[in-house]
Parts: C-alpha cells; structure tokens; sequence
C-alpha cells in the first residue's frame, strides 16, 4: 500500500529546503508558512493512510499475529528500512522480541528459522526496558550511539546500520512494547519520514493489540465463569445423589446394627466395616463437594486422611500395611485433594492387585515445603500391558499433571511396585512428569 497518492512525494514535502537565503523576508515568510502547511497536509496524508492499512489487514488477517506481520512487513517496505522488531513488555516489565521482519525474510517463535536470527536480543531487551526515556516518546539513536549497550554497537557496526528508531507502543498512560526500526543511513530527511510513519503506524498497531489483548480477557473470563458453572453443578449432582446416598445407606447400616443384637464375630466385623465404608465414602463425597469449590487445605487434613484410609485398608485386608507420617507443609489450591486422590488409588491397587506380603505408606515434607508420598508392595508388579491401559494409573499421572508434581512408577515383575509422588509449590517446583519404570 503506497502511503502517498499526490504527484509530489511524502518524503520529500516533510524535507523540502526552505527558501533561498538572500530571498526578501516576506518571500522568506510566505515560503515558510507553505512549508508548514505542506508537511501538516503530507502528515495528515500519512495518519489517514496508516488508518486505511490498519483498517483493512484487520478485515484480512484473521488474528494479531498475522495482523503485525503484515504490518510490520509494510512498515519496513515504505519506510525503505533495512528491518523492524516487535518488542513486547510482560507482566513483570520485560521486554521480549515478539516477531521481526528482516529484509524480505518473517521471523517469529512459530515460524523455522527464530533461533537463527542473528540479533543481541537480550541487550537490546534490557536496554528498551531500562531507559525510561523510551517509554512514552519516539527515540532515535545513531549505530554507535552511547546510550545503546556496547553488543547492540557491535551488531550494528558489522551489518552496517547507521540508525535505529524505537517508537513505544503506548496504550493511554500504558506502554506495550515497541517498534524498533534499523536503517543502512540516508540523508536526515529520511529520518524524519520514518520517525513519521513509524509513529503513525504505532498509534494503530497499539489500538489493535489493545483490542486483541480485551477479547482474550474476555474469552478467558468466559470459559472460567463456564468453567466454575460446571464446578458448581458437579457439586450440586455430588452432593444430591452420592453424598446423599452414602448419608442413607449409613442411617440403615446403624439401625441394623442396633437392631440385630448379638451377632456372630464375623458377621459383626462385617457390619462394622460396612458401617466405617459407608461413613468414610460419605465423607469423601462431601470432601469432594467442597473440592469443587476455591478452598485451601491443611497438612492436618492430609495426615488424618491417610491414616483413615489406610485403616479401613487394613479392616478390608488381611496384608499388613505400614504407615508413616512425618511433618507436613501446608496445601492450598485443591492439591489436598489430588494428593488423597492418589494415595486413595495407589493404596487400592497395591490392597487388590499385587498379591504383596506387605504394603507400606510413607508421607513426608521436602525442605519444608514439599511433599513426597511413596506407596510400595512386594508384590507381583504390574503387567506391561496394564501400565499403558489402566484408568487407574492415568487417573493418577492426570491428577499429579493438575497439581504440577511429578509420579514416578517403578515395577518389575515379581519385584513389587512403588508409586513414589513429589509436589513443590510453584514458586519452587521444577514442571513435573508423570511416568513408569518397568
């Protein structure tokens, strides 16, 4: 798109000479006043034309990316600029080079060819980020230039680059980013006509990321309001129909209890185990109801949990079953749930499938503020097929992925199984993996 359509050049109405210098000084006047007006028409040619192009890659290019690719390409074009980088700010004030045209080459992180883009990109972020003065207003910079850091120089000193202007994407008192425009040289009108186009375009490139940035918020709080309307009908359903049922069941289960009197030792044992599953699956029902709602969870939570669960195991299994406890950190954000949700898993499958001699449940801190829970038989290990096919194991690793902990399977045939988890807070957790060893 040309950015001039009247017979006399853009560039070279904002850099015409001014008068001759003997002229008389109404001449000198009247010269002046037509170049001012000049320029203000070449200026405003050029705000409507950037509008134009903004207006119509918006209806062309489906998403932002493509948006600033186009635009980019076209400032670099128009501008006759050797390249142009889109620096972005995050949320901490970083700057990051987003995309950037070389040339007549794209680059950008989904495109091949990102890593091999040549440029002293952690510089020249620091250095946007850093010098304040950039933040709200245009700034031009000579390649050797003091105020840049001594790699950027470098840089522009072997690919024979002589200026850069850094126009600042700003969002009403908000910066986003910035346009970084580099030039092989040119006459110092040329300079003024970039800084000119780069500012015009900036204005509309700030808008529509702006506005990009909004629909994402606003689909994002879309799906996390549809998001909590589905928590809230699970819990509805959860505690109307299984809490509800388990909450029957144990008020027949108690009054069968004191209306059978004496029973015989096995059938008592019977009932009073019915009796504790029905109270404990009653319990984890409601715990699960209270899941799907923002809670935070105690490490005394976790700790008496296991030693529920690990006695009922032992009232509805003839394996010894070791459990050891040491001191806990506290838990937030559903990740009590998760954990009690593996331990519950890994605890059965080791009660039903392993034919072990012998189970054992260790829970632990790490460094005060991990965890680490490991859950280990002597058992006949689990078929291979099993370790690919199992719900079980993928409702674990699944859950372990949520919390952002890593799970570890370790399993051999007849050499028993150890389901060993490990959790960190984020701000100390290395992303986990969720795996098995055969």
């Amino acid at each position: 798109m040309a950015f001039s359509s009247d017979p006399v050049d853009a560039r070279a109405l904002i850099c015409e000479p001014s008068a001759e210098p003997d002229a008389a000084a109404l001449r000198e006047r009247l010269r002046s006043e037509t170049d001012q007006r000049r320029r203000a028409e070449c200026m405003a040619r050029i705000q409507s034309d950037t509008v134009q192009l903004a207006l119509d890659l918006l209806v062309r290019e489906p998403d932002i990316e493509g948006f600033f690719r186009a635009f980019i390409k076209t400032l670099v074009e128009e501008s006759e600029s050797h390249a142009c980088g889109v620096w972005l700010l995050d949320a901490e004030d970083r700057a990051e080079l987003w995309m950037a045209v070389v040339g007549d080459r794209f680059y950008s992180r989904a495109d091949g060819g990102w890593d091999t883009l040549a440029l002293p990109r952690e510089a020249m972020a620091a250095h946007l980020a850093g010098y304040r003065d950039g933040w709200t207003q245009t700034v031009e910079y000579e390649g050797q230039d003091g105020r840049l850091p001594d790699a950027v120089r470098a840089f522009n000193q072997h690919s024979g680059l002589s200026s850069l202007v850094a126009t600042p994407l700003v969002a009403s008192t908000r910066n986003l980013g910035w346009f970084v425009l580099s030039s092989g040289g040119g006459p110092l009108c040329e300079g003024i006509w970039r800084r000119a186009l780069s500012e015009a375009m900036a204005r509309q490139a700030t808008l529509a990321l702006h506005q990009s940035r909004l629909a994402e918020q606003s689909l994002v709080e879309a799906r996390r309001q549809a998001v909590l309307e589905e928590r809230n009908r699970l819990a509805r359903d959860i505690h109307d129909t299984l809490a509800q049922g388990f909450a029957a069941i144990l008020m027949q289960l108690q009054a069968a209890e004191r209306a059978a009197g004496a029973l015989p030792a096995a059938a008592a044992r019977s009932l009073s185990t019915a009796l504790d599953l029905a109270r404990t699956h009653m319990i984890e029902a409601r715990r699960s109801v209270g899941a799907l709602r923002p809670d935070n969870g105690a490490a005394d939570d976790v700790a008496g949990a296991l030693h529920r669960m690990t006695d009922l195991a032992r009232r509805t299994s003839e394996v010894p079953i070791d459990l050891t406890v040491e001191s806990l950190p506290a838990f937030g954000g559903g990740v009590e749930r998760e954990i009690l949700g593996i331990a519950q898993e890994a605890l059965t499958n080791a009660v039903r499938h392993a034919r072990a001699r012998k189970i054992t449940v260790h829970a632990s801190g790490v460094r005060g503020v991990g965890f680490r829970l490991s859950v280990a038989d002597d058992g006949r290990g689990i078929a291979r097929e099993a370790q690919h096919h199992g719900f079980g194991l993928t409702s674990m690793q699944e859950r372990a992925e949520r919390i952002g902990a890593s799970l570890t399977i370790v399993t051999a045939p007849r050499s028993g199984t150890e389901v060993v988890l490990a959790w960190e807070p984020p701000a100390f957790a290395i992303p986990g993996q969720a795996h098995v060893d055969g």
